[in-house]
């Protein structure tokens, strides 16, 4: 699973179809269905079906979701922190995945989007050095970590912050070949750019953090890796939309309601 500038592209998605729940794996206009997650060796049933007749849903279905704070030079700024990736956990339920909802939560006062690079694990890993780490990367897809802001500054942890329902969104499509240590991240606020950056500006590539979160926890295939976010962010409100854009990806758009 290696991903180089030679490797081969490859697209799948979850989706929903006439009431049935299936992967599959792009082609051109057309979804190819898969026996199970692509990430657990799922292939081809031979039944293919338009794109544009399915609802996609979120690409994965982790065990574990985890996130790194701060990876970013722009986001970070003269904040202090260890020298390894500061990780934090999310929720497997707080994962939605393109076109759905995003909760403004009763009490939530001040609510952002993060724009984040997403890498979705291919194997089990267990304490494996950075050199390995490509090896057990499946792929990478496009993820916002909600964030609310009041809930972050006034909590113990960060799980209402940033675990509540809806506050992971991942999507459109997990993609595996791309050179992730080098790809734009945007994102646009009812249409307007709002964060762009390139993930070689990473403090912590994704091989080191895969390596390092691997020290302590097991990692399954299909668990999920927010980055981190470029620059700064702003408020959202019922109503916004918000895009989030990673290169060779496509756009994960949610909108905020109440």
């Amino acid at each position: 699973m290696n991903q180089s500038l030679n490797a081969e592209i490859n697209k799948y998605i979850r989706y929903s179809h006439n009431n049935d729940i299936n992967y599959g794996i792009v082609s051109n206009d057309m979804v190819l269905e898969l026996t199970k997650a692509p990430y657990l060796g799922g292939i081809q049933t031979g039944k293919k079906i338009q794109l544009n007749n399915v609802q996609l849903l979120a690409p994965a279905e982790p065990s574990k979701v985890l996130a790194v704070g701060f990876n970013y030079h722009s986001h970070r700024g003269d904040l202090e922190l260890p020298s390894h990736p500061p990780i934090f956990l999310k929720l497997p339920s707080s994962i939605i995945g393109p076109n759905e909802n995003i909760i403004y939560h009763s009490g939530i006062t001040d609510l952002h989007y993060e724009a984040e690079l997403v890498a979705v694990i291919g194997k089990r890993a267990s304490k494996i050095s950075k050199e390995e780490a490509s090896d057990y990367i499946f792929g990478v897809t496009a993820g916002n970590d909600v964030s609310a802001r009041n809930w972050q500054a006034e909590d113990l942890q960060w799980f209402r912050g940033k675990a509540s329902d809806t506050f992971s969104p991942l999507g459109p499509m997990i993609v595996s070949g791309l050179n992730y240590k080098d790809l734009l991240v945007e994102s646009k606020l009812n249409g307007k750019t709002m964060q762009s950056q390139r993930t070689k500006d990473h403090i912590h590539d994704i091989d080191a953090i895969v390596s390092h979160i691997s020290q302590t926890v097991t990692l399954e295939p299909g668990d999920v890796i927010y980055t981190g976010t470029p620059g700064t962010t702003s408020s959202m409100v019922p109503g916004d939309i918000i895009e989030i854009t990673v290169e060779g990806v496509g756009i994960l758009k949610n909108t905020i309601s109440k």
